[in-house]
């Protein structure tokens, strides 16, 4: 990890407004094009969404629109052993994402261009699972233990299938784990230690062999956060620049260890959107960077160890904002490259 320099190469966090895999592909490729993103696309189907994309074989759950039920089977004991031992094992063939809950996926393995650098793919993280399937009480199965440990391993074998399809096609890989609702650690929303969250998060970036990476979008523990074993920490920021910075020290010992940040500089908001032009954005993202520099990393340190990402998923903005945001980081990404990469 350490000898990587990812010198502000551009991705994104993974949803997109289009329906058809090849117009989603064929549009993040365009302008990604050192580092494209399999793209989910919830608007297709409710199959897509981040809340229910991954939860594909695991049993006794109704999905209602984007609302995940869970009634317990009466063999779901078997099928909490057969879990742990594949994750145990690292079986991970029979824990695939289907064409239908992940289109974007499949004709992206199928359609990989051969000149990108690498790849990334994306998984909805156990705490934001686990939260969102509730049981007939209303209670997130994350509050059950044995449940709470059976989602994580089995997040971790999709993950693995995951990454395994997308080695084949590009050497270079990167998983992130997406854990929106970490925005409310400490709250009364979720009753969790550290330590428990720790654990689930930790089981799933066991299954991941590349790059790791796990993105929030909005304000939490990041001191936590920058304690797991992960190589990217991923963060909105456009909106929450001051409650990362607030962590100075575990920051600078996360770059230290030759680890990168990806600044979500560029909002997913259409209103945002239009006040912003590429040199306000620009300035905006080398003063970002600027607030890291430090007897220890200087503003090129901290440069070669970021990359740049929407605020957050697109999935929610029109194909016209879409294309915009895109075209920005690529711009941002290529811009700040020349002038301090050379």
């Amino acid at each position: 990890m350490a000898s990587i320099d990812f010198n502000c190469m551009a991705t994104m966090i993974g949803s997109v407004p289009y329906e058809e895999p090849d117009l989603a592909c064929k549009t993040v490729n365009r302008f990604l094009k050192e580092w494209p993103a399999w793209p989910q696309m919830p608007r297709r189907s409710n199959l897509e969404s981040m809340y229910v994309q991954f939860t594909e074989g695991f049993p006794g759950l109704i999905i209602k629109e984007d609302k995940v039920e869970f009634e317990r089977p009466a063999d779901i004991d078997r099928w909490i052993e057969k879990v742990f031992i594949d994750s145990q094992e690292n079986n991970y063939s029979s824990y695939s994402i289907g064409n239908e809950y992940a289109a974007g996926f499949h004709y992206c393995i199928n359609h990989a261009a051969s000149h990108i650098k690498a790849i990334k793919g994306q998984i909805t993280g156990p705490v934001s699972l686990g939260l969102c399937i509730t049981d007939a009480n209303g209670q997130g199965v994350v509050y059950d233990d044995v449940l709470a440990e059976a989602l994580a391993r089995f997040l971790k074998l999709k993950a693995s299938w995951q990454e395994a399809k997308l080695r084949k096609k590009v050497k270079n890989t990167c998983i992130f784990i997406d854990e929106p609702y970490l925005t409310s650690l400490g709250s009364a929303f979720i009753a969790l230690s550290t330590s428990q969250i720790s654990s689930l998060i930790n089981e799933v970036l066991s299954g991941i062999k590349g790059l790791k990476g796990l993105h929030c979008c909005g304000s939490t523990d990041w001191s936590m956060l920058l304690k797991l074993p992960i190589d990217i920490i991923s963060f909105d920021s456009y909106s929450y620049l001051d409650s990362f910075i607030c962590y100075p020290d575990e920051i600078s010992s996360f770059l230290k260890k030759g680890k990168a940040i990806a600044w979500g500089i560029v909002p997913n908001d259409e209103e945002k959107l239009e006040k912003e032009t590429p040199n306000e954005l620009f300035d905006r993202l080398c003063e970002s960077i600027n607030k890291l520099v430090s007897p220890d990393f200087a503003f090129k340190d901290v440069l070669s160890r970021s990359i740049i990402t929407p605020s957050c998923g697109l999935a929610y903005l029109d194909y016209e904002s879409t294309e915009y945001v895109l075209s920005l980081l690529g711009e941002l990404s290529g811009r700040i490259r020349k002038k301090y990469c050379q």
